[in-house]
C-alpha cells in the first residue's frame, strides 16, 4: 500500500508559532510546526518565534518573521539600517563568534548528511580578525525612482534598488564611490539604465580598491558606446575619490541580467590596480578575478598551502587555477606547478603575475582539465599533489575521475560551497581517497556563505578502473 501524502499543518498568510531548530544554507532559521519544515530568515536556533507563512510547498513552507517570541542569546541588533530590505547579508543579526560556529555546523551537516562520510576532523572556523568593511570589490546597480537616482543593492527577491549609502562590508572607499557616482550623474544628468524599456547610459557602477596598495580603479558600465560629458565626469571622480589611479568605461548593450559586456576601455589612468597578497603583487584589471576579502584569502591560501604538505621536490597540477593566485603561492613549495583554466583572459593575467613575481616554475595551460590532464599524463607528468577551486557548481564526476586516473598522493579542495563539497568527496571516495580534514574559513563575514579547505589523501586500491 502506498504511504499516504503528510498532510500539511500550514497554509498561506496563516501566522503560526514556529520552534526554530538550525540555520538553513542560506542563513535562514529552520523550524518545525506539527512536525513540518518552515524556512524563517531573521529566525535564530533555539528561537521561539510567530511567522506568517509566505509560501506552501509539498514537504515545506516559507514564512516571514513577525515576532521572536524567546530570543536567542547570541541574537544581536543589525548595524544596517536598511538590513532587513537589503539581500546583500544574511546573518547580520547573529553575534560574530555564533556566526563562525554556524558556518562549521554548516560544513558538518553537509559532509555527514550529502557526503554521508564520517570521522572527518572538521576544525573551527577561522574567522575574520575584522569582520566588517572588507569587500575590495563593489559592482551596484543603478536606477531612477521617484525621479531621484539610486545607486544601491537590490531588494531582497526583486530588482527594485535600494539606495545604499553605507553598506557595512564594503570598504569605504567603494562606499565613496556609490555616493559620488550619485552625485555626479545627478548634477551632468546623465540618465541610468532602464531594464525594463532598454533606455540611458548608466547601468553598474564598479569600485575596485587595492587594500594593501591604497590604489582605487572605478568601473562605469554603460549600455551606450559613449559616456555623455566624460570628461566632467573623469574630473569630477578625480577630484573626489582619494587613491584613484584608473577610470575605466565597459559597454555592455545586450538585454541581459550579465553584469559586464564584452568591450572595456580605459577612459583614464592605468587599466588596472595593484594589489598584494602574501608576498605576491597582483595587477586586477577590470574584469580580473581576485578574492574579494584580501585579507582572509590570505589565509585561505595558506591553509591550501599547508594541506598540499610540499618539501620542494613535487609536481602539483592546479586545476582551475583562473589568474594564478593559488597557483603562485603553491610555487614557492614546490618544483613544478601546472595551472589549468578554460578561460584565456585568466590564463594571460596568471602568466602576466608569474612574469611580474619572478616565478619561473609555472606553466599555464588553456583548456578543460577533463582534456588538458590526460595530455599532461600522456607526457610524462605525475602530480603527486593536486589542488583544485571550482565554482560554486563543484566539479563533474568526470572531472574527479581525471583526479583520481593520475593518483595524485593527495588532493587539496578548496571550496566556496559545503554542498558541492560534500558530494564531490564521497565521490572521491569512490576512487580510494579519503578525506582526513576540513578547515572552514570565513570569507564573508555577516552572510551566509563559507569557505573551506580540505585535504584529501589516497589510502586505498583503485576502487574503479582508471582510463587514463
Amino acid at each position: 500500500m502506498a504511504k499516504a501524502k503528510q498532510a500539511i499543518p500550514v497554509k498561506k498568510g496563516g501566522q503560526y508559532i514556529i520552534q526554530i531548530v538550525s540555520l538553513g544554507h542560506s542563513g535562514e532559521g529552520v523550524g518545525r510546526y506539527q512536525d513540518f519544515t518552515v524556512f524563517v530568515p531573521n529566525a535564530l536556533p533555539g528561537e521561539q518565534v510567530v511567522a506568517e507563512v509566505t509560501e506552501v510547498k509539498q514537504t515545506y513552507a516559507k514564512g516571514r518573521l513577525v515576532e521572536v517570541q524567546n530570543a536567542s542569546p547570541d541574537r544581536i541588533e543589525a548595524k544596517c539600517s536598511i538590513y532587513h530590505e537589503c539581500g546583500g547579508c544574511q546573518l547580520q543579526h547573529l553575534g560574530y563568534e555564533a556566526q563562525l560556529k554556524a558556518k562549521r555546523q554548516q560544513v558538518v551537516d553537509a559532509v555527514t548528511r550529502i557526503g554521508k562520510l564520517e570521522d572527518i576532523l572538521i576544525h573551527p572556523t577561522i574567522g575574520a580578525e575584522n569582520p566588517w568593511f572588507y569587500r575590495n570589490k563593489m559592482q551596484v546597480p543603478v536606477g531612477l525612482q521617484a525621479g531621484q537616482i539610486v545607486i544601491g543593492c537590490y531588494q531582497q527577491g526583486t530588482h527594485s534598488i535600494i539606495n545604499t549609502e553605507h553598506c557595512y562590508i564594503q570598504h569605504d572607499v567603494n562606499n565613496n564611490i556609490a555616493r559620488e557616482m550619485r552625485r555626479i550623474m545627478t548634477e551632468l544628468d546623465i540618465s541610468p539604465y532602464n531594464e525594463k524599456t532598454g533606455k540611458g547610459i548608466v547601468r553598474h557602477v564598479l569600485g575596485r580598491v587595492g587594500i594593501q596598495t591604497g590604489e582605487v580603479m572605478v568601473v562605469i558600465i554603460t549600455a551606450t558606446e559613449q559616456l555623455p560629458q566624460q570628461a566632467q565626469v573623469i574630473s569630477k571622480l578625480r577630484e573626489a575619490i582619494s587613491g584613484l589611479v584608473s577610470i575605466v568605461q565597459n559597454i555592455n548593450a545586450k538585454k541581459t541580467n550579465i553584469i559586464m559586456g564584452d568591450k572595456t576601455v580605459t577612459l583614464w589612468g592605468k587599466n588596472y590596480i595593484v594589489d598584494h597578497l602574501g608576498e605576491f603583487k597582483f595587477e586586477i584589471s577590470a574584469r580580473s578575478f581576485f578574492q574579494v576579502n584580501t585579507t582572509q584569502a590570505e589565509v585561505l591560501y595558506n591553509k591550501a598551502v599547508e594541506y598540499a604538505g610540499l618539501s620542494g621536490r613535487e609536481t602539483v597540477i592546479d586545476a582551475y587555477c583562473g589568474t594564478g593566485t593559488i597557483t603562485l603561492f603553491l610555487a614557492r613549495h614546490a618544483a613544478k606547478v601546472y595551472g589549468i583554466e578554460i578561460v584565456k583572459p585568466a590564463i594571460l593575467d596568471a602568466r602576466r603575475n608569474a612574469i611580474n613575481n619572478s616565478v619561473t616554475n609555472t606553466e599555464f595551460i588553456v583548456g578543460d582539465a577533463v582534456a588538458v590532464m590526460p595530455d599532461l599524463f600522456k607526457q610524462g607528468v605525475r602530480p603527486e599533489v593536486i589542488v583544485v577551486d571550482p565554482p560554486r557548481a563543484g566539479c563533474e564526476r568526470m572531472v574527479l575521475e581525471t583526479f583520481a586516473n593520475m593518483k595524485p598522493a593527495r588532493i587539496v579542495y578548496v571550496s566556496c560551497n559545503p554542498a558541492t563539497l560534500a558530494r564531490d568527496l564521497a565521490v572521491l571516495a569512490e576512487y580510494g581517497y579519503k578525506t582526513c580534514e576540513i578547515q572552514p574559513v570565513d570569507m564573508f563575514a555577516q552572510t551566509s556563505h563559507v569557505e573551506c579547505v580540505a585535504v584529501i589523501e589516497r589510502k586505498y586500491p583503485d576502487l574503479k578502473k582508471s582510463r587514463v
